[in-house]
């Protein structure tokens, strides 16, 4: 499963071991070539109307805002020149800038995967920036550093790191059949792979297991991974599995799903065209979009790609 899906294939170089280098930090902002990605309540600058593209802009447009202490990210190098991110909240835009915002679910299908791969970089590490200014360790306001991925505590000195939440995804498959579930937090008929947060002291195998028998009392046996996704909403990564259902009874968790099913593999199949063809009919059930990974971990095991 080698494919590269929605947020994947970021290719700047992000020479995390020149971070702490103020001097060269600096020397990337005041060069002409550098681009700068404002986002604005985590939302990006974006310009073309009907084909939006990122707004990259001069780093001259944002001096003031990076002078005055907004969190700043230095993302990598590429395209023959630096990029960072700048959180644009409660920014003033100068009246000759005319953008866009759009949310990163509508706008990443719609621009280059490497392109939607540094947004998300850059979404996840302001979202991080907003939520952790102050220390968990003594509560003091913290600074950033490092380029932006540090926050350091003056006053206990700790340093704080941007964290990535590992979620186990899984399709549930019994011969020709596959397990898909619809969120309780969710309107419409979306079906979905089950998934959870894997917990302190499981391995990714033993999380598969557990999510699918809390969700659905269904019991897994063998566990195969298939792919990960970066998912920036706030910072998770995505990891991919097909599991062994070894029993069928279905006993859904309320808290967590509204129901669950088992569909063959045709009529997965089928749900994946119509989303896949942006066909989808509210009323009729349905898988996720392309964007997401259970899309596609149904695509292949639906058309025969995959196997548990």
């Amino acid at each position: 499963m080698d494919e590269i899906y929605c947020f994947g294939g970021n290719a700047l170089d992000r020479v995390s071991e020149r971070r702490d280098d103020r001097e060269w930090i600096t020397m990337l902002l005041d060069k002409p070539e550098s681009r700068i990605l404002p986002l604005r309540d985590l939302k990006p600058f974006t310009r073309g109307g009907a084909t939006p593209a990122l707004d990259w802009q001069p780093v001259a447009h944002w001096r003031e805002q990076i002078d005055s202490g907004a969190s700043l990210i230095f993302l990598g190098l590429g395209d023959g020149g630096a990029h960072f991110a700048i959180d644009a909240t409660g920014a003033a835009v100068a009246p000759d800038i005319d953008i866009e915002l759009i949310d990163v679910r509508a706008l990443a299908p719609t621009i280059a995967s490497g392109e939607a791969a540094i947004l998300a970089e850059a979404r996840s590490l302001l979202d991080w920036h907003a939520r952790h200014r102050f220390c968990a360790q003594c509560g003091s306001p913290t600074t950033i550093a490092s380029a932006g991925w540090v926050r350091r505590c003056p006053n206990c000195r700790a340093s704080h790191f941007p964290r990535t939440d590992p979620v186990v995804i899984m399709l549930a498959v019994r011969g020709e059949r596959a397990l898909l579930g619809r969120n309780r937090r969710r309107p419409g008929a979306r079906f979905s792979c089950l998934a959870g947060f894997v917990e302190p002291g499981e391995t990714l195998e033993e999380a598969v297991r557990r999510e699918v028998r809390e969700e659905s009392g269904i019991r897994c046996g063998r566990v195969r991974y298939l792919a990960t996704q970066p998912w920036p909403f706030p910072s998770s990564l995505m990891i991919g599995f097909l599991a062994e259902a070894l029993t069928e009874e279905i006993t859904v968790d309320p808290e967590e799903l509204a129901e669950a099913r088992w569909f063959s593999r045709d009529e997965i199949r089928e749900m994946v065209a119509r989303a896949a063809g942006g066909t989808d009919d509210p009323t009729q059930v349905s898988v996720p979009a392309p964007i997401a990974i259970a899309h596609h971990i149904c695509r292949r095991w639906s058309n025969g790609l995959d196997s548990v």
